[in-house]
């Protein structure tokens, strides 16, 4: 496998050709086909062309190549990125001490990822590192985070994650500590930026049993609930993947305070094919696309999320201020004041 990078993409631009065409041995960097959708250079894969005329740099680099790619403005770039979206985790109060983690890919078999050990909310870009799909540290002085190959899982099997970003929200936290998967059908920006979040049962943080257990869930799921552990979400850049945690809390959060609430509204099921429509027209990932709208609405929302006890409802005490509901409610209460002074009368 070769890197097509940035500097290579504007050096084939500088050509004047305008159609790029690689095989399954080339793979394009981020930067790569941000600088070809910028010149109106089409983009095509062939199985069966010859590798691009232009310099490729191999992926078994040595340590010299591993650190001018580690210093270049591609990298740079990146490593701002995740800086911002660390602060942006840590104001937003979804992650506490040191945890979380973000990484991103930079080449077929290299990612810059942030520091074990150290707050999101006060990254910078000296302390970020570079590692292999394998988490084997190959730039960077500070250690990398021990959760990688957890992100390794989702970029093995997804060749569209560009990036991977886990944290602890407590709102979808509060869904992971039960593992319970949230309903899905309940409000519009979930079913398009996200889809249907997935849960995973709890395994040990770092230890290759998660790394396991997220890998089939990735190609079909853009955000993973990890039992007892927290969210993970994988987007096309930094930003992306951090929206997808953004929408999931916030989606978890809402569930939440409706359940206090009476009703049991949900998106009708013949509407949820405009959805997905939407999310099509986008480019967005989704296992559901093939799905009648009777399989999408197997099941209703506050059915599944609730079961048989249904959800919790606001208690209405009885007192002057607010009497009783029901003649039945207010014969209740008339038949336990008397047998109240009956029994006082008795002593």
């Amino acid at each position: 496998m070769k890197l097509f990078a940035q500097k290579e993409a504007e050096a084939f631009v500088k050509t004047g050709a305008v159609e790029f065409r690689y095989n399954r041995d080339i793979r394009l960097t981020p930067g790569a086909k941000d600088v070809f959708s910028e010149a109106g250079v089409k983009v095509v894969f062939d199985a069966e062309s010859a590798a691009p005329a232009a310099s490729i740099p191999c992926s078994n680099a040595t340590a010299s190549d591993d650190q001018k790619l580690f210093n270049s403005p591609e990298a740079e770039r990146i490593k701002k990125e995740i800086c911002d979206i660390g602060r942006r985790i840590w104001m937003r109060e979804y992650c506490d001490g040191n945890g979380g983690n973000i990484s991103a890919r930079l080449g077929p078999d290299r990612f810059i990822v942030t520091p074990t050990g150290v707050s999101k909310g006060f990254i910078t870009p000296d302390m970020l590192c570079m590692v292999d799909i394998k988490g084997t540290q190959v730039a960077g002085s500070w250690k990398r985070s021990s959760e990688f190959t957890t992100h390794a899982a989702i970029y093995e099997t997804t060749p569209d994650a560009a990036s991977v970003c886990h944290a602890h929200p407590v709102h979808a936290g509060a869904f992971a500590i039960k593992e319970l998967q949230p309903p899905a059908r309940l409000i519009p920006e979930l079913e398009v930026f996200v889809g249907q979040v997935a849960v995973a049962g709890y395994q040990t943080p770092g230890s290759p049993e998660i790394a396991e257990s997220i890998r089939p869930l990735a190609p079909h799921h853009q955000s993973i609930i990890m039992g007892c552990h927290g969210v993970i979400c994988w987007g096309k850049s930094v930003e992306d993947a951090y929206f997808k945690m953004e929408i999931t809390d916030a989606y978890c959060r809402t569930i939440i305070l409706a359940q206090s609430l009476p009703g049991s509204a949900s998106i009708p099921c013949e509407k949820m094919d405009d959805l997905l429509n939407i999310k099509k027209s986008m480019g967005l990932p989704d296992n559901r696309y093939e799905l009648k709208n009777a399989e999408l609405c197997e099941v209703d929302p506050w059915t599944e999320m609730c079961g048989s006890r249904g959800c919790s409802t606001p208690v209405t005490p009885c007192n002057p201020m607010n009497p009783p509901q029901s003649d039945a409610d207010l014969e209740s209460l008339v038949q336990k004041l008397t047998d109240e002074i009956m029994a006082n009368l008795n002593k």
